[in-house]
C-alpha cells in the first residue's frame, strides 16, 4: 500500500503510522504541526518516524486546498485522515479553528480522495462525541447522532454526513471510526491521563468534573491503531444500490467509573491525587460505552489492553519522557 496519513504528528496518527510501517507499507504523512498543545511533544514524534526509508513527512495544513489537492497524482493507494481540530472545550474559546479543520479540512481531503486514480479505501476519523447527550447506553452506529452537546461533536456529525454525501456521488469507499476516548504512551496533554498524571506528580489538585460522576469508554491506543489498520484492509463493497460507506465504534466496550481511572493512576504513580470537584462542563457529557458488536463481526474488532494494564503503561511513557 501507498497511504497518505493526515494527523502523522497527532496521537492516533503517529502511532498509526508506526503500524503501517511495521507492516512494510510506504506512508506519506502530513500535518500542519499547530500550537493547540506543546509542539515539541509533535516533532518529537516525527522525529521518531523519520528514520524509516519508507516514510515520508510535509507540513501541510489540511484545510489548505492549493497545497493538498496536487497530491492527487502521488499513487496513493489509501488515505487515512485522522488531522483535526480536538477538543470539546477549546471548541468553546476557538470555533474557528473547527470550522477550518474539520469541516473545510474534510471537504478538502474527500475532493483529493475523489480525484485520485484508483484509490481503494478513504478512512477518516470520527468520535464518539457525536452520540451528545443520548440516554441509551451503549452506543451503537443506528442510534441518532442529531443532537450534539458541543461545536466539536456538530463538525464531527457533519463529517459523516459529508463522508456518506461523497461515497453516494462518486462511489469512493469510504470508512468513518467514531473513537472513544483513547489513552497511552505518546498521547496528547489535554486529555485526562496526561493532565491528572502531571498534575499529581506537581502535587496539584486534579479538575474531576460532574463532581467526579462520569463514566468513559478508555481505549488503548494498541487497540484502536489494530481497529484502524482493519477498516483500511476492509473497504465497504460497492453493490451498485446503496452507497460503499461504512461506519464504525472503535472502543474497549466497558464504561469505567472516572474515579477508579484516577486510583489506577495513583497506584501507577505511587502518590495520591487531590481532588478538585467541580461541576459538569458545557459541551461534556456523563458517560460514553461503545457497543462494538459490529466492528467485532465485521472487522474481527476484538480490545486487548484492559484499563489496569494501559495506565500503567502510560504512566511508564510518560516518566520517561519527561525524565520523572
Amino acid at each position: 500500500m501507498r497511504v497518505l496519513v493526515t494527523g502523522a504528528a497527532g496521537f492516533i496518527g503517529f502511532h498509526v503510522v508506526q503500524a503501517l510501517l511495521a507492516r512494510g507499507d510506504e506512508v506519506f504523512g502530513i500535518d500542519n504541526l499547530n500550537d493547540y498543545y506543546d509542539v515539541e511533544l509533535k516533532e518529537a514524534r516525527i522525529g521518531k518516524l523519520a528514520p524509516h526509508e519508507n516514510f515520508t513527512f510535509r507540513q501541510i495544513d489540511i484545510s489548505d486546498c492549493d497545497a493538498v489537492l496536487p497530491f492527487a497524482q502521488a499513487g496513493f493507494t489509501h488515505i487515512v485522515h485522522l488531522a483535526a481540530q480536538a477538543g470539546v472545550r477549546y471548541s468553546l474559546q476557538n470555533p474557528f479553528a473547527y470550522v477550518s479543520s474539520n469541516l473545510m479540512g474534510q471537504v478538502v481531503m474527500q475532493e483529493l480522495a475523489r480525484h485520485t486514480p484508483n484509490l481503494q479505501h478513504f478512512v477518516y476519523a470520527s468520535s464518539s462525541s457525536v452520540y451528545g447527550g443520548n440516554k441509551k447506553v451503549p452506543f451503537a452506529v443506528g442510534d441518532p447522532v442529531t443532537q450534539p452537546v458541543s461545536l466539536y461533536a456538530a463538525t464531527k456529525c457533519a463529517d459523516e454526513l459529508m463522508a456518506y454525501t461523497y461515497a453516494h456521488l462518486y462511489r469512493i469507499p469510504t470508512t468513518g471510526l467514531r473513537f472513544f476516548t483513547v489513552y497511552g504512551p505518546w498521547g496528547r496533554p489535554d486529555m485526562a491521563a496526561y493532565i491528572f498524571t502531571r498534575k499529581i506528580l506537581a502535587d496539584g489538585p486534579i479538575p474531576v468534573f460532574n463532581h467526579g460522576k462520569m463514566r468513559r469508554d478508555f481505549t488503548y491506543i494498541d487497540d484502536i491503531v489494530a481497529g484502524v489498520l482493519a477498516a483500511l484492509d476492509k473497504p465497504p463493497a460497492d453493490n451498485g444500490a446503496e452507497p460503499p460507506a461504512a461506519l464504525y465504534n472503535l472502543g474497549n466496550s466497558k464504561a469505567e467509573d472516572l474515579t477508579r481511572f484516577i486510583a489506577l493512576l495513583e497506584s501507577a504513580l505511587g502518590k495520591k491525587a487531590i481532588v478538585d470537584l467541580q461541576p459538569m462542563q458545557p459541551g461534556d457529557v456523563p458517560e460514553t460505552y461503545a457497543d462494538i458488536e459490529a466492528t467485532t463481526r465485521d472487522l474481527g474488532f476484538r480490545p486487548a489492553t484492559s484499563l489496569d494494564e494501559g495506565i500503567p503503561k502510560f504512566v511508564e511513557w510518560y516518566r520517561s519522557y519527561h525524565g520523572v
